[in-house]
């Protein structure tokens, strides 16, 4: 298949790809970031792009008008080359330069705690152990691989110890090149340490472990230092299969017609530059990179692994892999200490992952007596409930409204994106990321926003505009919409606003989370009022508030004060792990004693989920400080 130079400006960046290789693609390896949030389908018409020079074939597509073909214009994710190209992207298709685009994304570092979790006894998942063997004689004639063990087992108290082969080839000229005095990496394969590595000498002092929250949206990396039990450096990203699309469904049948080594190589890459730039702003070297633990939902992580993901989206929904064992990074391509081992967080089902069993542990809700409940709120809708004798969890499918996509003026949590909107004398009063024009609205001010749209009475509890309620409310082509922005207030020039569409979306996103926490309660004969706490987990979580969040019918009606903010408890848990197997034992029994509920096998979900497509919901007695107010 014929290969294709695609320069980009005023980039001027480059990429080669062969015909079968969409324009989006080809910008994505370039490394440029495209405001594609349909994933390739042709579906948002975000992705617009001028051809300058070469030759192209595409699809037709009614999201283009006459004078933009005629200019040139086309849908990235639809057009292939079929010469050398140079072709220029628009201001307004690009979501951002990625130094930019990361910038924004430190905001989900989760660089503090949302909640201190029990403390759990210092032995972390790798170490090392500078040892002084006794120099063989006549007497004590052990072979040199024995004499290695005898060592570690003195100095550790491991016993079930064992070493590769390429460990055992260097010992001979290692030992006797050094004294014998040596430093050993162990790593904890479950029931088995593993002498990862020998050095010459003593490096004891330098070990760390990566942890990483493999999100759908945002890859979040900290850098631990295993001696001093420290957090040194985080650092974070938006995940580059975005261009594949904004939720894991889409990203499945991207790798179903693709081939998932595109997707995987997409996320290997994000993890390697994270874990590069964290390490040599700390002038720290890769290889004393001993291990990095990952933690995220069970589709990611199948990615990150080069796991099969088709059956996990067809009935009965079935992952390859819950728990995969301790595995070399080098396997899939994670550039750490080349026989560094990269452990995965266990997931309880094919919907609900490793982040929430490590949300679990960091909650310490396993271990409370009274009962309480997770939420994870981002593409999917992971809800846990329970206490110490039981835990049930289950997800459902949200889509990616409520983080911005599939909304026309949504965008991700970036430099622009209004995140917070209230009334003020009769005036909206918005809140930007990085203090600037708005140009779009990210999930917070989503939900802000229809809340106080409901309050003013510019919609309706089923959703719907009330025309004449407010002279931001106009109409264009026959359809209602509230402008929020005007284009010489924005950071575009274009008009940011909100339509009928958006709402109808937002609120099908909401009803999906309420049918399920709703359908989860019941089966347990479970009230609201029998849950003492509720943790909102994610980056996301930690900018939603709570109050409009209860108005709209997102989260249930209870005390905000019993509603807690825990942040990104998928790191946290997967930190403790990674310096505790005494934690890491816990995740394990976490996944084992956690049932999983597959909410698409429930007789009465339609049911629910039409009953919450309303603000909050048709029932309001479920909602008692909404119908208060």
């Amino acid at each position: 298949m014929a290969s294709h130079s695609i320069v980009f400006v005023p980039f001027d960046k480059a990429a080669t790809v062969e015909s079968d290789r969409s324009l989006l693609e080809a910008a994505s390896e370039a490394g440029i970031v495209i405001s594609s949030v349909c994933g390739g389908d042709g579906i948002c018409g975000r992705c617009k792009m001028v051809v300058r020079e070469g030759e192209v074939n595409g699809d037709a597509t009614g999201l283009l008008t006459r004078e933009e073909i005629r200019d040139g214009v086309v849908l990235a994710c639809q057009t292939y080359p079929r010469t050398d190209l140079t072709v220029e992207i628009p201001e307004e298709t690009r979501a951002g330069e990625r130094v930019e685009v990361d910038k924004s994304a430190q905001r989900f570092r989760a660089i503090h705690p949302g909640i201190t979790g029990k403390p759990y006894a210092k032995s972390p998942l790798t170490s090392k152990a500078f040892l002084e063997l006794d120099e063989p004689t006549l007497e004590n004639n052990l072979a040199d691989g024995q004499r290695l063990e005898y060592g570690v087992n003195k100095a550790t108290g491991i016993s079930a110890i064992q070493a590769g082969l390429k460990v055992i080839r260097q010992l001979p000229g290692l030992l006797r090149d050094n004294e014998f005095k040596v430093t050993a990496t162990i790593g904890r394969r479950r029931e088995i340490a593993e002498v990862m590595d020998v050095e010459a000498g003593d490096t004891s002092s330098r070990n760390y472990i990566a942890v990483v929250d493999v999100g759908t949206s945002t890859i979040v990396l900290h850098l631990l230092n295993v001696v001093e039990m420290s957090t040194v450096d985080a650092q974070a990203c938006f995940n580059s299969q975005s261009v594949y699309g904004r939720e894991v469904t889409a990203r499945i049948m991207a790798a179903e017609k693709k081939g998932a080594q595109a997707l995987q190589e997409l996320i290997v890459e994000d993890v390697n530059r994270l874990v590069s730039e964290v390490a040599a702003r700390n002038s720290i070297n890769l290889r004393d990179i001993t291990g990095i633990v990952c933690s995220g939902n069970t589709t990611m992580m199948h990615f990150l692994l080069g796991l099969p993901t088709e059956n996990i989206r067809r009935e009965p929904f079935i992952a390859t892999s819950l728990e995969p064992p301790p595995l070399r990074a080098a396997e899939v391509g994670i550039k750490i200490n080349p026989r560094g081992l990269l452990f995965s967080v266990p997931g309880i089902g094919s919907w609900v992952g490793g982040d929430l069993t490590a949300g679990i542990l960091a909650t310490g809700l396993h271990e409370m007596d009274e009962t309480a409940m997770l939420i994870d709120i981002g593409t999917n809708g992971e809800i846990i409930v329970g206490n110490r004798e039981w835990l049930m969890g289950c997800s459902a499918s949200t889509g990616p409204a409520l983080e911005g996509a599939s909304v026309e003026c949504g965008m991700m949590a970036e430099k622009g994106a209004i995140e917070n909107v209230r009334f003020e004398d009769g005036r909206l009063k918005c809140k930007v990321i990085g203090d600037t024009k708005p140009q779009g609205l990210c999930g917070s001010g989503i939900i802000d926003l229809v809340a106080v749209m409901l309050d003013a009475g510019i919609i309706d509890r089923a959703g719907k505009f009330v025309e004449g309620t407010h002279p931001d409310l106009e109409s264009v082509d026959g359809r209602l919409r509230f402008v929020i922005a005007r284009k010489t207030k924005t950071l575009k020039g274009t008009e940011v606003y909100m339509d009928q569409d958006d709402i109808d979306n937002i609120v099908t996103a909401k009803a999906a989370v309420f049918a399920a926490t709703k359908i989860m309660l019941d089966r347990l004969n479970l009230n609201i009022s029998d849950i003492s706490r509720l943790f909102i987990a994610g980056g996301f979580g930690n900018y939603v508030d709570r109050t409009n969040a209860i108005k709209i019918g997102l989260l249930p009606d209870m005390p905000v004060s019993s509603i807690q903010y825990v942040g990104n408890t998928s790191v946290w848990g997967a930190k403790l792990a990674a310096l505790s197997h005494e934690a890491d034992d816990a995740l394990q029994e976490i996944r084992r004693n956690t049932t999983y509920y597959e909410l698409m096998g429930s007789s009465d979900y339609v049911e629910q989920f039409q009953k919450a497509r309303f603000l909050p919901h048709t029932d309001i007695g479920l909602f008692p400080s909404v119908g208060k107010g």
